[in-house]
């Protein structure tokens, strides 16, 4: 009960952040309620007051909003997609998303480290997208980020922990939450992240593909929530080369 993800000051029971943007509006509060998310990012373009159909319209009471900079070029398009997105009242948390490459939609660490420390000067909370890389989260760390969000796989992918290894790294070394965010694909890869010691996992394709979003949005809420019990229960050892009995099978043969 006391084991909360604390991002910005902030506190989740919930380490399932979802990804609202490849869902029809009217399976949104459904696919939220399922997976028991309280963090859910959108697109400031499913947003717009005013307009027929609006995600805020869909999204229940008490969420948090995770606006993210999707199509932004360059750090500058960043910090005015999130500057909008606060004046449309979803808040000061921002997902940091800068993509120059449109074919593999790999992050552009450059321009995020510069569009997160102009971002934190006024007072985001900012949540970069990145990919993972130890000098570049250090970097982000300094310029003011408050969580890491590493890919696991090209977005979309449903790959899965293609980059488990750099993300490790993150975890050990990084003095923030890490998130894993994009290509995660399976409840078990996201259950893997979290017994890797990812403090969160972020998820959009592998619910909004499944046939039955909302039984999957719950799946991944079970798996996640395994994979913290876990990380937290330390696993035991692994016996490379013997085995070992889990019960004595002497002692009451010698009686």
């Amino acid at each position: 009960m006391t084991d909360k993800l604390i991002i910005g000051g902030h506190e989740f029971n919930s380490r399932f952040i979802l990804g609202s943007g490849k869902f029809s509006l009217e399976l949104v509060k459904a696919v939220i309620e399922q997976g028991g998310a309280e963090m859910v990012t959108l697109a400031l373009r499913r947003a717009n007051v005013g307009g027929e159909e609006n995600i805020l319209d869909y999204i229940p009471e008490g969420i948090t909003l995770l606006p993210n900079t999707s199509g932004a070029r360059n750090a500058e398009e960043a910090v005015r997609i999130a500057r909008l997105a606060r004046e449309m009242g979803c808040g000061s948390f921002v997902k940091v998303e800068v993509i120059r490459d449109t074919r593999y939609l790999l992050p552009d660490n450059h321009e995020t480290v510069r569009a997160t420390e102009m971002l934190a000067k006024e007072g985001f909370i900012v949540m970069p997208y990145m990919y993972p890389d130890l000098n570049t989260a250090r970097d982000l760390a300094n310029a003011g980020a408050a969580a890491v969000m590493p890919l696991a796989s090209p977005i979309g992918s449903n790959k899965g922990l293609s980059t488990r290894d750099f993300i490790k790294i993150l975890i050990d070394e990084i003095d923030l939450p890490v998130i894993v965010d994009a290509g995660i694909g399976r409840p078990s890869q996201a259950c893997e992240a979290m017994e890797m010691g990812a403090a969160a996992v972020m998820c959009n394709t592998a619910v909004a593909t499944s046939s039955d979003v909302a039984l999957m949005a719950r799946a991944f809420k079970l798996a996640i929530q395994a994979g913290r019990g876990a990380y937290l229960a330390c696993p035991g050892r692994v016996l490379e080369y013997s085995a070992e009995a889990s019960s004595p099978l002497t002692g009451f043969l010698e009686d």
